[in-house]
């Protein structure tokens, strides 16, 4: 089986989209599935890692132009992230599919929707979408979102994909690195003492999210928490992060690092984006505590929130210091709480979502 991904990181997109493309290549791989992965230059891209990953990495053009004046039909909430046209993404993309029909092609692009796909589907045995919106109409054979919405989980797609698309939903579903699945199976139950807080704001953290909470874990009540403090390959600041750590102390600064897993095992809550990383970190058991970093993260994690799984703070332009410092609090003195959302977190989140959905494909294609 030969698959393509239409797929891209930037600064401005992030860099959760190529890296859930890149764990579900590397579980697809596993058996025997061919991988390549069709991206455009933008600033911030992550060419170099999927490359390093073993997997086939096809250029599109630079885009010359990030307006979508002009375009006919509806312009998408998103449009800019292409860089281009969507009818100019489609026919760079079909340039290259040309060359190679994939059986299946996966595309994981906010910017893109039914009329980029149907010009594709002539050029590919399969479309499969991945998708967190529900924001626009798809010709898709299978749809991934892997996000949780509580009852109007099952409704969401319903009138954006056709009859036969066969719909994957929930955190069962989330695109885990092995490694996750086989650490949870090794580790004890968390007992809920709150000594070492781990953070990470994405790949890019454009707003230094990451730097406003070091300031606050900076304040003498939390001088006993030891931190570990991830940042980005696109992440503005690295250098006054550093600064900031060192003047803390009992704070480790880590950059592009491959995997969070084994900070996630040894570290007793989390404080982070509201993206992919989620999964990971609820797969863990890690109790956390979550900022909305984009607008399309607040409805999951309000979902979250409401149902007890994490403690949300919202959007982080409505962001409070006080609000968040009395939220950390809460936690290093809800041991019983702690241990009771990691419970309902692991139950939530298996590990073993890449093997579904190739079970899915595979299921699809035959």
């Amino acid at each position: 089986m030969r698959i393509a991904f239409r797929v891209d990181a930037s600064v401005e997109i992030g860099t959760g989209h190529v890296m859930r493309c890149l764990t579900l290549a590397d579980a697809l791989r596993s058996h025997g599935v061919e991988s390549e992965f069709i991206c455009r230059p933008h600033r911030g891209h992550l060419g170099a890692l999927v490359q390093s990953r073993g997997h086939c990495l096809r250029w599109l053009p630079q885009a010359s132009t990030a307006s979508s004046e002009g375009e006919e039909g509806e312009v998408l909430a998103h449009s800019s992230w292409l860089g281009c046209s969507w009818r100019q993404d489609a026919e760079d993309t079909l340039a290259v599919l040309k060359q190679r029909r994939p059986d299946w092609l996966i595309i994981d692009h906010y910017a893109i929707d039914i009329r980029w796909e149907r010009m594709a589907r002539p050029l590919c045995g399969s479309l499969m979408v991945i998708d967190d919106l529900a924001d626009r109409h798809h010709d898709a054979d299978v749809l991934l979102d892997q996000n949780w919405h509580g009852d109007a989980q099952a409704c969401r797609y319903r009138a954006l994909v056709p009859g036969r698309c066969r719909t994957l939903l929930g955190p069962r579903y989330a695109l885990l690195s092995s490694e996750y699945q086989l650490l949870r199976n090794l580790m004890p139950p968390r007992d809920g003492v709150v000594k070492r807080v781990l953070l990470f704001f994405g790949g890019g953290d454009p707003s230094n999210v990451t730097g406003k909470v070091l300031d606050a874990l900076c304040r003498p009540e939390f001088g006993h928490l030891a931190l570990d403090i991830v940042l980005g390959v696109n992440h503005p600041c690295p250098d006054t992060i550093r600064v900031q750590a060192a003047h803390r102390g009992e704070a480790v600064v880590h950059q592009g690092l491959p995997s969070l897993a084994g900070l996630m095992c040894r570290a007793d809550l989390m404080i982070s984006a509201g993206g992919s990383t989620s999964w990971e970190r609820m797969c863990l058991g890690l109790p956390g505590v979550v900022i909305a970093v984009a607008d399309n993260q607040v409805g999951a994690n309000e979902a979250l929130s409401w149902a007890g799984y994490i403690s949300f703070l919202g959007h982080l332009d409505d962001l409070q210091m006080q609000v968040l410092m009395q939220s950390v609090m809460e936690a290093i003195k809800s041991g019983e709480r702690l241990r009771e959302q990691s419970r309902r977190c692991q139950a939530l989140v298996p590990g073993d979502g890449a093997e579904r959905v190739f079970c899915a494909l595979l299921n699809a294609d035959s």
